[in-house]
């Protein structure tokens, strides 16, 4: 896929709520959770392996300016920030994009293991 058939590199449905020169964020489409942005490079890569340092840096930062924001404007408990690398970790749009995840107490009874929960018994502890 390149930049021509991605839907975040054609941005018809993305609006930015933040951004910098190298990056920005918005609001996941299907979001697991109030507040879930994703964060992506403006310049087409199809995933977090082919970012540039500079592109990473950016991110980083757009991360936690997410923080700040979500902090402020829905008061989390605390967060998941994924990235699904091809096909068989889930990425399902292949332009890199990183979660940023907002958790709250309660949404889930058994929050041990996190990200470990994607695999059956994963995120079990003793």
């Amino acid at each position: 896929m390149d930049n021509t058939t991605c839907i975040f590199c054609q941005r018809q449905q993305i609006t930015f709520i933040l951004e910098n020169d190298l990056a920005g964020a918005f609001w996941d489409a299907y979001p697991v959770s109030t507040g879930h942005l994703l964060i992506i490079p403006k310049v087409h890569r199809q995933n977090y392996f082919e970012l540039t340092n500079p592109e990473i840096v950016a991110i980083n930062s757009l991360i936690h300016e997410a923080k700040d924001l979500l902090e402020h404007d829905f008061h989390p408990d605390g967060y998941n920030i994924g990235i699904n690398v091809n096909d068989a970790a889930g990425q399902t749009v292949m332009h890199a994009h990183i979660h940023v995840i907002p958790r709250y107490l309660g949404d889930d009874a058994h929050p041990a293991g996190g990200i470990r929960k994607m695999f059956p018994g994963g995120g079990e502890f003793n």
